[in-house]
């Protein structure tokens, strides 16, 4: 009989946990740690944070260093921030242990793009070490990019890829909804989009992901950030919007290559969003388009992504890899 796949959680926010506890439901996997700063959590069980009440004996630390020289883990699930230079100390502690990582760091999705010598750097680390490191996630990491370049397999040639992804951030946790804008005014909004702190991070990682699997040379990636300004007054469990106020952010990355638009990748994520949907036009040949009605829940398809990567990531090579180097994966009980 084999043994469980022993995991240790680095991050116990609200991605953190939906992570956490799915390890706890799967036969196969076994938490043995779980690692955050929080004053609020460090020093309660594992158990008291998740719902449903499990308690596996595991403890919150404060301590990364202590929690993974005395657990001894196999793979370790991160989701602290979505910086890679924020992150980056984090991986490397990991990495010291030779322990493989999947992490929920949005830049590390494709860091080649945003920080090619920081990427370098972590990809000769972890071969050093022995180990793997990974960034996924719904978006990036699947919907607009690992899904997109999936369904090209099917095509002769790819002329244009166009990715739009409707999410009602309605339903979605507190922390995206704010991350969005909703509930701000205009003139709020626009200022906290000059700051970077109004926007959705990986468009364009996901786009640089697609090119690099197109063979191209983009000459221009633009990203532009706008908002949705709702129509009616909205109310969520943790916010207001009041009419012609924000309800949340639309974002476009397009990639220009050869002087021809190639790719164009669409995200409006607003609390109110009455056609959520993920759909994608490949047009070539053939031409595919597909649609998901109501689009894909970031929040739980996330959580399951970073779970059901686990044995192909166990399977990789030591390095710095994405999602395009790993094997089409699935669920597993």
């Amino acid at each position: 009989m084999n043994s469980k796949i022993r995991v240790v959680q680095y991050g116990m926010g609200p991605i953190g946990r939906s992570i956490a506890q799915l390890v706890l439901e799967r036969e196969g996997l076994i938490l043995v740690g779980a690692i955050d700063i929080d004053p609020a959590l460090v020093g309660k069980n594992v158990g008291e944070v998740l719902k449903g009440g499990e308690r596996p004996g595991v403890e919150i630390s404060a301590d990364a260093e202590a929690v993974l020289a005395s657990s001894a883990p196999d793979i370790v699930l991160h989701a602290t921030v979505s910086s890679l230079e924020r992150v980056a100390p984090q991986i490397r502690r990991v990495l010291e242990h030779g322990v493989d990582l999947i992490s929920t760091c949005e830049e590390l999705a494709y860091p080649f793009y945003r920080h090619p010598q920081l990427s370098e750097e972590i990809d000769r680390f972890a071969r050093e070490h022995g180990a793997t490191v990974l960034g996924t996630g719904v978006n990036p990491g699947f919907i607009m990019d690992k899904l997109v370049v999936t369904l090209m397999a099917a095509c002769k040639k790819v002329e244009h890829v166009q990715v739009t992804r409707e999410v009602d951030a309605a339903l979605r946790r507190e922390p995206l909804q704010r991350k969005v804008g909703a509930g701000l005014r205009r003139d709020q909004f626009d200022t906290l989009v000059t700051e970077g702190k109004i926007r959705h991070v990986g468009l364009p990682e996901s786009a640089a992901m697609i090119a690099h699997v197109l063979g191209l040379e983009p000459t221009d990636i633009t990203e532009t950030i706008d908002a949705v300004i709702a129509d009616q007054d909205i109310t969520t469990p943790f916010l207001t919007v009041k009419k012609g106020g924000v309800a949340g952010v639309e974002q476009v990355a397009k990639v220009m290559a050869g002087g021809e638009e190639r790719i164009v990748l669409e995200l409006r994520m607003y609390v109110g969003a009455k056609a959520a949907a993920d759909t994608i036009h490949i047009q070539g040949e053939p031409e595919i388009h597909m649609t998901i009605p109501g689009g894909t829940h970031g929040d739980v398809a996330t959580a399951a992504i970073v779970v059901n990567a686990i044995p192909a990531l166990l399977s990789a090579k030591p390095g710095l890899i994405t999602m395009i180097d790993l094997p089409i994966f699935y669920w597993g009980p």
